[in-house]
């Protein structure tokens, strides 16, 4: 039984076929990796690019946030642009580290029910030098992540079922509630760490 339940909602812009986001998440005994990148523009093209940082992702997972960013910057070179997030929780530090290029968002919300939202960083990668920081904060027991691509409105955000602990009620409702014809592609993540047994 793992620290970190997981929920994910998923649905390509209306009239396509692929969604232009990609995802991944994997926990391991020492942490918990979760990333979402969205390609520029929509589509197949769109995919292909998105694919390639989660690639990346899933072959570096115990790397640094700023090691695995540069290196699929490096990889983006003549492909189309790509906005991306890394969440990482680290179980033995008690931390937990995030960063945004683009309109990738992490909204946290600690048992107290006190919701903050991560700022991201300016532009895209795709290639070039881009500086981007780091936020770096203390993991608490019965957090919940909320990490969420530009089709989540903050309209979506201010609701109060993301303050249960019930990832799965979170993406439910959200499924429910949100509008079938979406303007951009959506991903939604709901992560409920428990914290150690």
């Amino acid at each position: 039984m793992g620290q970190v339940k997981v929920s994910v909602f998923q649905q390509a812009k209306t009239g396509n076929y692929y969604c232009g986001d990609s995802f991944f998440y994997e926990e391991t005994n020492r942490e918990f990796v979760c990333a979402i990148a969205d390609g520029l523009g929509s589509g197949e093209i769109a995919k292909e690019s998105s694919q390639v940082v989660i690639d990346i992702i899933q072959n570096n997972i115990h790397a640094s946030i700023e090691s695995i960013i540069k290196e699929c910057n490096q990889q983006l070179q003549g492909k189309r642009g790509v906005v991306i997030g890394i969440l990482k929780l680290d179980f033995q530090a008690e931390m937990y580290s995030f960063s945004s290029i683009g309109n990738i968002g992490v909204l946290t919300i600690t048992d107290h029910q006190h919701k903050k939202r991560n700022i991201p960083n300016a532009g895209y990668l795709a290639g070039f030098h881009r500086p981007f920081k780091i936020v770096r904060e203390k993991l608490l027991p019965d957090m919940v992540f909320i990490m969420f691509s530009d089709g989540v409105t903050d309209r979506d955000l201010s609701q109060k079922y993301l303050l249960t602990k019930n990832v799965q009620e979170i993406t439910e409702t959200f499924k429910c509630l949100a509008s079938e014809n979406r303007s951009d592609d959506t991903t939604l993540i709901a992560m409920h760490y428990r914290g150690a047994d």
